[in-house]
C-alpha cells in the first residue's frame, strides 16, 4: 500500500513539474487546495493509464521499439498522457494537455521527474 501511495505522489510531483514547465498541459481551479487534490486525482488517472493500457501498447508496438531502438517510447509517453487529458475531461477534472508535441515533450519531463523522485522517495510495502 504504501509503495502504490509514494508512486502516486511521485507522479503528481512530475505531473505539477509538467505543468509549471509547459503552458500547454493547464491544471486549473478555485484555490491551491482544489488544484492539489485534482493533481493528486489526475496522477491516479495517470498511474492507472500507464497500469493498464501502457503495456498492451507496447507489446502491440513491440516491432516499432526493435526498429526504432526505442524511441517510439516518446510517442507512446505522449500518447498515455493525451489518453489522461481525455479521461481527466470526462471525469470532469480541470487537467488538459494541448497538442501532440506538447505531450512529447511533457511525457519526457514526466519520465525524468518521475524517475528521479522514485529514486529519492522510499521504496516499501
Amino acid at each position: 500500500m504504501m509503495n502504490f501511495v509514494v508512486k502516486t505522489l511521485a507522479n503528481a510531483g512530475a505531473l505539477g513539474v509538467a505543468i509549471w514547465l509547459l503552458q500547454d498541459i493547464t491544471l486549473t481551479g478555485e484555490s491551491t487546495g482544489k488544484k492539489v487534490l485534482t493533481l493528486i486525482l489526475v496522477a491516479l488517472v495517470f498511474g492507472l493509464v500507464n497500469f493498464l493500457v501502457k503495456p498492451v501498447v507496447k507489446l502491440l508496438t513491440l516491432p516499432l521499439f526493435i526498429l526504432t531502438l526505442g524511441l517510439i517510447t516518446l510517442v507512446v509517453n505522449a500518447l498515455m498522457l493525451l489518453l489522461t487529458s481525455w479521461l481527466a475531461e470526462q471525469f470532469d477534472l480541470s487537467f488538459h494537455v494541448d497538442g501532440f508535441w506538447t505531450a512529447v515533450l511533457g511525457g519526457l519531463i514526466i519520465s525524468v521527474v518521475s524517475w528521479a523522485l522514485n529514486v529519492v522517495l522510499p521504496d516499501s510495502d
